[in-house]
């Protein structure tokens, strides 16, 4: 009996649990690399706080082009950003948040994998193809955009947000939690933003974006990813730029993506 007549003889029962198998599988490779990231605390820690120190290399970059352009707002003196914990469960909950939404992240390839094993038996081959594209594709513009929140946005929200003073006499103290916060919501929110080629590629593949519309609407889009922009970012030309270009690129890779 081919594969295909195998499928088609598939009760809605036998769908069911094949959906409950998949959905088991993938929730054990989340719990196995919230395990994974949970045990190796110290080096997963190293790498989160990197930002709140000056010899984050993402400032020595900022620092050399301040120098170099003579751009003020990119120049400052090493800072070190002291956190501190209110709760005496604060830090293993922390630990434990960390664990859940890093181990969530590294298992998306997988959790990919396997909702593609449970549709693909559905699908005709010529339909196969775009949706492997999607799934990859998806996929690699969400840890592209993790990569890019990680490197220059998040460092310049945690330098702006803690140099920032509404009076000399109140010094920012910040709390572990605000920071893991920050760092979680940002890393997501930019990693979400990163899939929007594929959802305009979905929406006009269902005709319900046009090309034309996003083309109309482009300097609307330009003006909110500068407002956006400038409310995350010191104001200073270039590090609203240097948020803009990663997001305007986007656009414009949504633009081409999107049917006719």
């Amino acid at each position: 009996m081919s594969v295909e007549n195998e499928e088609q003889e598939m009760t809605f029962w036998d769908h069911l649990e094949a959906l409950r198998w998949t959905l088991f599988r993938a929730v054990v490779a989340i719990v196995l690399m919230m395990v994974a990231v949970f045990c190796a605390k110290e080096w997963v820690f190293d790498v989160i706080f990197a930002p709140k120190n000056s010899t984050f290399y993402m400032y020595k970059w900022l620092d050399i082009i301040g120098q170099n352009l003579h751009i003020s707002s990119l120049r400052f003196e090493d800072f070190n950003l002291k956190l501190v914990n209110y709760e005496l469960t604060g830090q293993f909950m922390v630990h434990l948040n960390i664990a859940f939404w890093l181990g969530l992240i590294l298992s998306l390839p997988y959790i990919a994998y396997e909702l593609w094993r449970f549709v693909s038996p559905a699908l005709y081959p010529n339909e196969r193809r775009p949706i492997v594209w999607t799934f990859v594709s998806g996929g690699l513009l969400f840890f592209l955009g993790v990569l890019i929140s990680y490197s220059l946005i998040f460092p310049i929200a945690i330098r702006f947000f803690f140099t920032y003073q509404v009076s000399p006499d109140i010094v920012n103290m910040v709390s572990l939690s605000s920071y893991i916060s920050l760092f979680t919501t940002t890393l997501i929110c930019i990693g979400a933003v990163f899939e929007l080629p594929i959802l305009v590629y979905l929406l006009s593949k269902f005709g319900i974006l046009k090309r034309e519309f996003m083309r109309k609407y482009r300097r609307h889009a330009v003006v909110i990813i500068a407002i956006l922009a400038g409310i995350i970012t010191p104001a200073d030309p270039f590090s609203m730029i240097a948020v803009c270009i990663p997001l305007v690129l986007l656009y414009e890779a949504s633009i081409y993506v999107c049917k006719k």
